[in-house]
């Protein structure tokens, strides 16, 4: 997973480049969370484009970036979505909490 964070808008994105399941969100995780309180952004948008695979560990993942964001002060977005991981996120209600976000690819 890339980070990159954009200081003049207190913008942080994460382009995850894995494949999100129980072995990798432990890593992204981390990652997150430290660049997250490191930065305490005003907007977190995570970049799904190059995520060919998502189990229900992924659906976890982001719904604990979203309570850390929120509770920190910002928001939580989602771009890049392919289909399928869309279609994860409108079956797990997440979209009715977190929008989608329209991005070129990063």
């Amino acid at each position: 997973m890339e980070s990159k964070y954009y200081k003049e808008d207190k913008l942080l994105m994460f382009k995850i480049t894995d494949e999100i399941d129980d072995c990798s969100v432990q890593k992204i995780r981390r990652k997150a969370d430290y660049e997250i309180e490191r930065y305490m952004p005003k907007k977190v948008i995570f970049d799904f484009n190059c995520v060919t695979f998502m189990d229900s560990a992924g659906i976890g993942l982001i719904i604990g970036r979203y309570k850390l964001a929120k509770m920190l002060g910002g928001t939580v977005e989602l771009a890049n979505l392919t289909s399928s991981i869309k279609k994860i996120f409108e079956m797990s209600g997440i979209l009715r909490l977190i929008p989608i976000t329209n991005l070129e690819v990063l």
